[in-house]
């Protein structure tokens, strides 16, 4: 790997040794590794990683805040969440405050690798395009049978990937999330849609609307 200078933030003290010896034995230098979002703002100051890779639970502040903190003082720094939540308001707020990747602590170790080397040498600015188009979307599936919840951002980003080809494993690598990740929203989008495939998901997101092919 190339020079991945990596400041690790996370409240749980026994995951952050044991990512910090993982990191490590493949070849990142881990400038520092903290529990908290003034602890974290301190040690970015001083050490100035090329990527933090942020939790988002903190003891004293939300690391989604700690992200934009960081950001403001050192905007050459890159941001990967990492963290349990996977919901809809949690991603879209991650991405609003500044971060180029979103990975849930399901992911595996090489997952996180992959991830903060593309966001140290700068091929995570792709990214930032997916995260504002994020942003932006919109739910198109309104006309849902009554009774039916609706598709959360997230399940609609994953099915319109797979509906133009993306593979599983190439829907997970583009959203710097885990292959498990994007079979349990397949899981949920088929119960949603009322659906037994993903050929069926896609046809029917189609007829509704709410993915475009091409």
């Amino acid at each position: 790997m190339s020079v991945v200078r990596v400041l690790l933030v996370d409240d749980h003290t026994v995951l952050r040794e044991g990512l910090r010896r993982s990191l490590e034995a493949a070849g990142v230098s881990v400038v520092a590794d903290v529990g908290t979002g003034t602890e974290a703002l301190r040690a970015a100051c001083a050490s100035r990683p090329n990527v933090v890779l942020m939790d988002v639970s903190l003891p004293d502040q939300s690391g989604v805040d700690v992200t934009r903190e960081i950001l403001a003082q050192l905007p050459g720094t890159a941001v990967v969440v990492l963290t349990m939540f996977a919901d809809d308001a949690t991603v879209r707020a991650a991405y609003a405050a500044g971060a180029v990747g979103y990975l849930v602590k399901d992911c595996t170790t090489s997952e996180i690798l992959s991830t903060l080397q593309a966001a140290a040498e700068g091929t995570a600015g792709a990214h930032r395009d997916m995260a504002a188009s994020y942003l932006k979307a919109t739910s198109h599936l309104a006309q849902h049978p009554a009774g039916r919840e609706p598709l959360t951002q997230r399940e609609l980003e994953v099915l319109r990937m797979l509906a133009n080809g993306a593979s599983t494993t190439e829907v997970a690598r583009s959203l710097f999330i885990s292959s498990k990740t994007v079979k349990n929203h397949l899981a949920h989008i088929y119960s949603k849609l009322g659906v037994e495939s993903r050929t069926q998901a896609v046809a029917k997101a189609v007829r509704l609307g709410a993915v475009r092919i091409g």
